[in-house]
């Protein structure tokens, strides 16, 4: 069982690298700095021009990487991976990049996002003969490319990525090439840059900034980009495209040194803070956020009012996971080990707590009863985003409608499951005004989803046997 302080949990972060000499060790900072997109496991593949070497594990970057291993991985090309489980177990073989041989040539493939209909195309696959290794629906498109029939490797990715529906920042490597592909709707971020003669991509620009690359270029919805040794080649496998990047990339996942889709994520969260605080002011004498996702919102909404911000709250950075179950009583003081109340600040005070979210409530609840046994006067609970009512499919882990305490309860009744003194949520026109995404569409170029009910793409529920519509199937 995870004991997460946070209700959201991303599902992982893809890193590459083509031209390097180094390609591995370029790989394996890339993804420390993509680690908080995912804990779970840790994958590289590095081509030597010649053939695809994998090592991939459990666990943080750290734990599945050593120097010696890093060091028998020679090669000038190689794609990463860290990942969060949403779709498929949470074991060994589900690790990526999943790497796939056949008598000619071998793939390897790093994904981050979800496919909506996996299972249907996975139900298909099977009736028409294919054996699955994995239950990760990345496998579904290694089967698809396997099975276009195309030629060549470029149209025969084209040819699979129009069968798929979802989220997909997708990273494959072959022997003489690394091929980056982005889903009509950008749900996901990727982005490319050059270090040198050699160029990265990676799903957030704060892995550029580790290794001494620089920013090139975004990959745009429905992009297909193939990197060699002739350089960089620019093509589509779709022309139809409506963006809809993930808006809690900009309220949640993305580091704050990272900049999505050109806004900086600090700057973007500052923003909500403010805007948050003009829609919701309240009278209070200290303003803290909870850690660390939310200090920069917290930030804004001080600089807003005029009230101080404070470390109200203190993270503890060294808590891992534990080998104990420990009892439901133990586990109720649980986030008691990741998040402290800090007396001297709280204490007597009225305190505005900011957080970036409100997904089943457990967490919001035990932090506000911290603050009051710290001595806080009132809490004022203000959440920099709008009330999360509808689950996500495109790589976020709130699959039910049922896991959403918003769903259900108005915010009257949430605020008093909390214990606080009061509670407010930033507006959906409130949130695309505090990112300020330059877009011409109706939402700004984001996805809404989980906010409004509105999907960017088909959904296809797993009970519904879809693929007869899907793949016109029997």
């Amino acid at each position: 069982m995870r004991a997460e302080i946070k209700g959201l949990n991303e599902e992982c972060g893809v890193f590459g690298v083509w031209g390097h000499e180094d390609a591995a060790a370029i790989t394996y900072y890339g993804l420390h700095s993509l680690q908080h997109r995912g804990q779970e496991g840790a994958g590289i593949v590095v081509s030597d021009k010649e053939k695809l070497k994998i090592q991939k594990g459990m666990g943080l970057v750290n734990d599945v990487f050593s120097e010696e291993k890093l060091s028998r991985m020679n090669g000038s090309a190689a794609i990463g991976h860290v990942r969060y489980t949403t779709a498929g177990d949470s074991d060994f073989i589900n690790c990526q990049p999943l790497l796939f041989n056949s008598q000619t040539s071998s793939l390897a493939l790093a994904h981050n996002g979800n496919i909506v209909n996996a299972t249907a195309l996975k139900r298909q696959l099977e009736h028409q003969g294919s054996i699955f290794q994995t239950t990760s629906d990345t496998e579904v498109i290694a089967h698809l490319i396997k099975r276009s029939g195309y030629p060549n490797l470029t149209d025969s990715i084209k040819n699979a990525l129009t069968m798929v529906k979802g989220a997909y920042a997708l990273a494959c490597l072959v022997e003489d090439a690394m091929i980056v592909a982005l889903d009509p709707n950008g749900l996901r971020p990727l982005a490319i840059g050059k270090l040198g003669d050699a160029y990265v991509v990676s799903s957030e620009t704060c892995a550029f900034d580790i290794i001494g690359a620089e920013f090139v270029r975004d990959v745009q919805p429905g992009e297909l980009i193939t990197i060699n040794d002739e350089g960089m080649h620019i093509d589509r496998f779709s022309l139809t495209t409506n963006r809809s990047l993930c808006s809690m990339e900009y309220v949640y996942f993305a580091r704050p040194d990272s900049n999505v889709d050109g806004i900086n994520i600090h700057m973007a969260r500052k923003n909500l803070g403010r805007v948050l605080a003009k829609e919701a002011p309240v009278e209070a004498d200290v303003v803290t956020g909870v850690p660390d996702s939310s200090i920069s919102a917290a930030i804004g909404f001080a600089e807003e009012t005029g009230i101080p911000y404070e470390l109200g709250l203190i993270k503890n950075r060294y808590v891992g996971r534990t080998f104990i179950q420990p009892s439901q009583a133990l586990r109720e003081q649980g986030v008691k080990m990741k998040l402290s109340a800090v007396r001297g600040v709280v204490e007597g005070k009225r305190v505005v707590m900011v957080d970036d979210s409100i997904v089943r409530g457990t967490t919001a609840r035990r932090i506000v009863k911290m603050l009051k046994e710290a001595g806080a006067k009132e809490v004022h609970v203000r959440i920099s985003s709008p009330p999360i009512v509808n689950p996500c499919y495109y790589g976020i882990d709130t699959s039910t409608k049922g896991e959403l305490i918003a769903s259900t309860k108005s915010t009257e009744a949430i605020l008093e499951e909390l214990g606080a003194d009061s509670l407010s949520y930033l507006s959906v026109d409130g949130l695309m005004e505090g990112i300020g995404r330059d877009d011409s569409s109706p939402n700004c170029g984001q996805c809404l989803a989980c906010f409004t009910g509105s999907y960017p793409t088909e959904i296809f529920p797993e009970a519904d046997h879809p693929y007869d519509k899907v793949m016109g199937g029997k």
